[in-house]
């Protein structure tokens, strides 16, 4: 067995434990170990390693990951998730809701940061309406994961493949083969987590509370921030359909990113 291979097993088996050890160690630096070792033993070259960066697809993923911040921080997620899910008057509603919601988001947010910001957001959820946090947690990451699949900026490997794949319009190219197996899937998730977390599917119809951004003034900003993200997908479309290829992908986060 390599050392590579030896080094990516464990790896991996320290971030899936990394809870229980005695001083909790974070996947950053698990991971930074990981490749200061294969650095070290000469499996892979410092040239090497640099061309393994992909910049556009760390750019993106900076621009995302600060118009997600912005929206938790201000506290506009959390009043735009009230407007969303009030319309759920069941568990049943409110999963759905979760799966189809979050699948969505995943796919113009990217599936990171849908995680990132997206956990406090259902397990206040779950404590609101009595709900095991597990059912939720679980839905979250079904909705994130089944949700990237179809499009192009829904999740680092999407991009890379967006990026080097030659597609004159990778928008409507993922979603016209992705679409309908990601909403099948998702709904095979939701028969899945109804089976298997019945319990917490109770009766009593669900009372939301209303909330109210915490920064006014910044929750301003990060609204326009994500208009702006969803109107530069729209662009993105629009420019390939006539032949302008020139709009790259990594242009839309950073110029949406750029108010906040």
């Amino acid at each position: 067995m390599s050392f590579p291979v030896v080094v990516l097993i464990v790896v991996l088996a320290l971030i899936a434990v990394r809870g229980a050890l005695p001083w909790p160690l974070p996947i950053w630096a698990i991971m930074l170990t990981g490749a200061i070792a294969v650095l070290l033993v000469g499996s892979i070259s410092p040239a090497q390693a640099a061309t393994a960066i992909n910049v556009d697809v760390m750019l993106f993923l900076f621009g995302v990951f600060v118009i997600g911040q912005a929206l938790e921080s201000s506290g506009y997620l959390f009043h735009l998730s009230y407007k969303f899910f009030k319309r759920a008057r069941s568990a049943d509603a409110l999963l759905l809701m979760i799966l189809f919601g979050g699948g969505a988001a995943s796919a113009l947010l990217m599936n990171d940061t849908l995680a990132i910001i997206g956990t406090p957001l259902v397990l206040l959820l779950a404590k609101q309406h009595r709900m095991a946090p597990a059912v939720l947690l679980l839905a979250l990451a079904f909705a994130v994961t089944l949700g990237s699949v179809m499009s192009p900026i829904g999740n680092p490997q999407n991009l890379l493949i967006a990026l080097h794949g030659g597609f004159a319009n990778p928008f409507v190219d993922f979603a016209r083969a992705l679409a309908l197996p990601t909403i099948v899937n998702l709904f095979a998730a939701f028969f899945l987590l109804k089976w298997f977390y019945r319990e917490s599917f109770h009766g009593a119809a669900l009372v939301h509370a209303r909330r109210q951004p915490a920064d006014l003034a910044f929750a301003r900003v990060a609204k326009y921030s994500l208009l702006m993200l969803l109107a530069l997908v729209l662009v993105k479309i629009v420019l390939s359909f006539w032949g302008i290829n020139g709009f790259r992908l990594t242009y839309i986060a950073l110029i949406a990113a750029a108010p906040i």
